[in-house]
């Protein structure tokens, strides 16, 4: 039998993301949004439950898996939980989500663990608009902890929700930011997933636009070298600079063809695709002992022959809608 989770269109999905919490000590509107209502404790998958997912995912061929939130260090043991990861999944390459707030204290622990990957939000490099997005204070802390991960060693990308008069008027400074140190600095598309988070068409500050800016503060040159390019996101060397400039475009030149994603919310609901709402429930069957791992592989062979072309569902989208109903705090980043 074919174990390889490979989907209709013949896309095999070798990249899982598990969002271990829904909670955040941050409050970005495009992320939870007004009135959002927490999953309660008792339905979050537990460590064990997600060391048994991680299993059943590398029996089927799933080779990276990045942890998310919400905030992932909010949970008690998360730092244990990675260590642990590390040592049971050696092959496998993981990686972590932040906002940069928590991390500071465990930098040096989970990178001798073996965690190198780590992907901070940062969505502005100007303070009061730091508070005025998050609704906290936590700027200083946020650039303090990015320069302890690439002390400890670690890849380092920092992630900007691109949103237009929002943060298209510090590009600039984004720029200086990836010229002084070696990092990777990543504009994504502000996307509709979710109500009341803020979106609209006239948000979207396009990647194309982005890079037709960039070119007036820097001279960027397109990384060619293998794997480069691997990832969704479009990279560019800055000429004179240590870092590099990339972009990821989901809505205004989508990668659905090469899409190698899998994400599992924190309440163990299975997700094909981003923009879709379609989900397949794994919880139940994790804490049944009569269920077996081969039931549970089923049911991902099923999500992966239902798992659409997201860019179709956006093409479909109402106006000023959201594509995807559920809040991308809910989904796992």
């Amino acid at each position: 039998m074919n174990k390889l989770l490979v989907d209709s269109y013949g896309r095999k999905s070798s990249y899982m993301r598990i969002s271990v919490t829904d909670r955040c000590n941050l409050n970005c509107t495009y992320c939870a949004g007004e009135g959002f209502e927490f999953i309660p404790h008792a339905r979050v998958l537990r460590y064990e439950e997600i060391f048994k997912l991680m299993e059943l995912a590398t029996d089927l061929g799933v080779r990276k898996i990045r942890f998310t939130g919400g905030e992932p260090f909010v949970r008690k043991g998360f730092v244990e939980f990675l260590i642990e990861a590390a040592a049971r999944f050696s092959d496998l390459e993981l990686c972590v989500t932040t906002n940069g707030t928590l991390i500071g204290n465990c930098v040096e622990k989970i990178a001798f663990a073996g965690i190198k990957r780590i992907n901070i939000s940062l969505d502005t490099l100007n303070p009061a608009r730091f508070k005025s997005i998050t609704g906290h204070d936590k700027f200083d802390l946020v650039l303090e902890n990015i320069d302890r991960c690439l002390k400890a060693g670690m890849t380092v990308k920092v992630n900007s929700v691109a949103m237009k008069n929002v943060n298209d008027d510090e590009l600039a400074d984004f720029i200086g930011l990836a010229g002084s140190l070696p990092l990777d600095m990543r504009f994504i598309e502000f996307m509709p997933v979710g109500l009341d988070t803020g979106w609209t068409a006239e948000s979207i500050w396009s990647a194309e636009d982005i890079i037709a800016q960039a070119r007036e503060f820097a001279e960027l040159s397109p990384c060619e070298e293998e794997g480069a390019n691997s990832g969704p996101a479009r990279m560019f060397s800055i000429v004179g600079g240590k870092g590099r400039l990339g972009v990821i475009s989901p809505h205004s030149n989508h990668f659905c063809s090469t899409c190698n994603r899998l994400r599992i919310s924190s309440d163990g609901n299975l997700r094909s695709c981003l923009f879709s709402d379609k989900v397949y429930r794994l919880r139940a069957m994790f804490r049944n002992p009569k269920v077996s791992g081969r039931a549970v592989e089923k049911v991902f062979k099923e999500a992966l022959r239902h798992k659409p072309v997201g860019h179709d569902l956006l093409e479909l989208m109402p106006a000023v809608k959201g594509v995807c109903r559920t809040r991308m705090a809910s989904i796992g980043g």
